[in-house]
């Protein structure tokens, strides 16, 4: 009898394990992708963090520095706040605020343009001589359009463009009474004693060539013996310096900066507001010569002194400055679901409670797709309360 065998079982995967087997697959790459997806969002997250504190720092840093030097040479009475005439051959402007409703342009430690919510412009100037200030005095009426002034004692010290390459020393010539005229500054073409000019003292201010501060002339009418001139140092190092905010990029103008006098030279990328405020030392007791301090802040200097009258002896009470600097990060976070940005749910505040604009001119993408960090200091304006006294 003829016997038969049952056929070997079919070796391999059934179509049951088969599908078990992909759908297995498919969860553990969605599972994958999903991971690889949050590690980028929190990696872009951590860089942008990284990239807003470098970049909030950096611009913090270079004003605070600049801020730290403010007023030097300027802090005299007689010229810290000063409604001051000024030219530029290479284009700078002094910063311009108002007064009484009035239109000037202070000489002074800080100038502080306040925009409301939207980014300030700080302006920090300083002299540069190392002696500080060296002064004389107007000898005899000066006509607003005359390119020489008599002074009343030998001009040493003074150098004029033609003893230095680089230009001669800046001056600024005040009212002994505040306030009873405008302040000019210019820049030394000669420095005469009376051997050379028929025995008369002589500040001569020429045009042209490497006088760059110079329009021919102060462009102010003095009195006789009722004005000083006062040597703030090499014009070539004259420290006049305007920070501002432009499509997301901190911007410096400088006379001391190559090429940054017409137009603003870019520092820093990514900073979208500056913030600043004065503070002013408003005690009834105003001493500066025994310490100054902080009583209030304010966006404007306004009537500091209390007197009624918003004038050039208010500069005298700013005691400090106080800076904010935010940053955002580079890269933008994609919106949620339903398309909405959720990085950051509101405006970044400064000093405290104040909103700031963040928005970026220009930028397609949300403000709120970005991450901020806000970043603050006060400096001493101490060059104010090393002022001379009567």
């Amino acid at each position: 009898m003829k016997t038969f065998r049952s056929p070997a079982p079919a070796r391999g995967f059934s179509l049951v394990e088969l599908m078990i087997s992909i759908v297995i697959g498919l969860l553990a790459l969605v599972f994958a992708t999903r991971l690889v997806a949050n590690a980028e969002v929190n990696k872009q997250a951590a860089v942008g963090s990284s990239d807003s504190m470098q970049n909030g720092m950096l611009g913090l840093f270079s004003i605070e520095k600049d801020l730290s030097q403010a007023g030097w040479g300027l802090n005299d009475p007689l010229i810290n706040g000063c409604d001051t005439v000024f030219s530029d051959a290479n284009g700078y402007a002094l910063l311009g605020v108002t007064r009484n409703s009035v239109a000037v342009t202070p000489l002074t430690a800080a100038v502080i343009q306040s925009n409301g919510a939207n980014p300030d412009v700080i302006a920090i100037y300083s002299g540069s001589a190392m002696s500080n200030t060296g002064m004389l005095r107007v000898a005899s009426n000066y006509a607003a359009s005359s390119g020489s002034i008599d002074v009343d004692r030998n001009p040493y010290g003074f150098t004029g463009t033609d003893e230095v390459a680089a230009g001669g020393d800046v001056i600024l010539v005040a009212p002994e009474l505040p306030g009873a005229s405008k302040c000019a500054l210019a820049q030394v073409s000669h420095a005469d004693a009376p051997a050379a000019q028929g025995g008369q003292n002589k500040i001569v201010v020429a045009s042209g060539g490497n006088n760059r501060f110079n329009s021919g002339s102060l462009g102010v009418a003095f009195n006789s013996l009722q004005a000083r001139l006062f040597n703030l140092g090499p014009a070539s190092q004259l420290s006049l310096h305007t920070w501002s905010l432009s499509r997301g990029f901190l911007q410096l103008r400088a006379t001391n900066l190559a090429g940054a006098s017409r137009a603003p030279a870019t520092v820093i990328d990514n900073v979208v507001s500056l913030k600043a405020q004065y503070g002013l030392d408003k005690r009834a007791s105003f001493l500066p010569e025994q310490g100054m301090t902080v009583t209030q802040w304010s966006n404007t200097v306004g009537d500091a002194d209390g007197d009624g009258v918003e004038n050039q002896a208010d500069y005298q009470r700013v005691a400090a400055i106080r800076v904010a600097v935010v940053a955002r990060s580079r890269t933008p976070e994609k919106p949620n679901g339903s398309g909405v940005c959720t990085a950051t749910p509101a405006l970044p505040t400064v000093f405290g409670s104040i909103s700031v604009n963040v928005a970026v001119t220009g930028d397609t993408v949300d403000w709120k797709c970005y991450r901020y960090r806000s970043f603050e200091t006060i400096v001493p304006i101490r060059n104010s309360a090393w002022r001379p006294t009567p």
